[in-house]
């Protein structure tokens, strides 16, 4: 049985974000399937007084030609869900951070003070699902008690042959369209993998528009909601970041330990200070990493544990929604320190 507070269906996240009353709700693109992607934004856009690119302004040696922000400049705030359609935990805890600004409560009727209180602190751009045709041809509502092999089914689906797709295999074959029997969740209906496009020459306009949006909101703290199995909470590394852009990233991921401890809750605190060895095959430049680079802001990936029916920890749809209220809350902290 889903849980009332599950707010994960299309459907759903068309009929709330349509009615929103405090903040602006605005279609940000359309998928490859003609789907609509919503996104919904709190707190007025600033003129940064921009005048060249972030790639551009850094070649002058200069950010500021790419966006001004003084001391009292809102930090940009994004927030993304369902960039892999099947990963329903960011969806849901998106849904339920809009509910909390809109009426004071999340879904379950649960206070979040300090989000609340602070939230107009911010920009803030909120994304539930970027990937609404891998939603879309997923035919459950949630993944918990899910066994692990129909997880790989429901997520990466099967090849030709009706053998699993499996990760990381599912990459091998990109677009993976014309090769599969089932096309699983995490692709568009063009059977692009959005954390794998061609960034430069993107092949999903769902790619172009979330790059886009970072670009022209200067945001300084992206953060692309993920489900990682049974594992701990934790933050997946990215490559091919500034030196100092991993510092800040790797010290909020520190700030998170003591955070997730106190609710009893599990997260993995993974290196963030990626160093490259030079080994082949390279690491893999992701969506990820390239929006730091169209914007300069930070830019990490969540996964988030999903509470499979399978061996590692199984969290509570209660827990799972919990941690991400945790990493939404201490987010805003850290980017009030600064």
């Amino acid at each position: 049985m889903v849980a009332s507070f599950w707010k994960s269906r299309l459907a759903e996240i068309k009929e709330y974000l349509t009615n929103v009353t405090l903040g602006n709700t605005r279609v940000l693109a359309s998928s490859a399937g003609g789907r609509d992607i919503y996104m919904v934004e709190y707190g007025e856009k600033e003129d940064f007084g921009r005048r060249a690119n972030y790639s551009s302004a850094t070649g002058a040696g200069n950010s500021e030609h790419y966006a001004r922000k003084g001391e009292d400049s809102k930090p940009v705030l994004l927030l993304v869900g369902g960039i892999h359609g099947g990963e329903l935990e960011g969806i849901v805890a998106v849904m339920n951070l809009i509910h909390l600004l809109e009426t004071g409560t999340d879904y379950r009727g649960k206070r979040h003070d300090y989000i609340y209180g602070n939230a107009h602190r911010f920009r803030l751009l909120l994304i539930p699902c970027m990937n609404p045709d891998g939603r879309a041809r997923l035919p459950v509502d949630t993944m918990i008690d899910v066994s692990y092999e129909k997880f790989v089914y429901y997520m990466q689906g099967t090849w030709k042959d009706g053998t699993l797709c499996a990760w990381p295999d599912c990459k091998a074959v990109h677009p993976i369209k014309d090769h599969a029997d089932y096309l699983g969740s995490y692709f568009n209906d063009d059977g692009v993998n959005l954390m794998h496009d061609n960034f430069f020459v993107p092949m999903a306009l769902e790619t172009s528009a979330l790059l886009g949006l970072a670009d022209q909101e200067a945001a300084d703290f992206t953060i692309l909601l993920h489900g990682g199995a049974n594992y701990e909470n934790h933050f997946y590394e990215i490559h091919y970041l500034p030196y100092v852009v991993m510092q800040k990233q790797q010290a909020f991921n520190h700030s998170l330990v003591g955070a997730y401890a106190k609710q009893e809750l599990p997260f993995a605190e993974r290196n963030q200070m990626v160093v490259d060895e030079g080994i082949f095959p390279y690491p893999s430049i992701n969506l990820t990493s390239a929006i730091h680079h169209v914007c300069g802001g930070m830019s990490m990936t969540f996964e988030s544990n999903m509470g499979l029916d399978a061996p590692g920890i199984k969290l509570t749809a209660d827990e799972i929604l919990d941690s991400h209220f945790v990493l939404f809350e201490e987010m805003f902290r850290f980017n009030l320190k600064g």
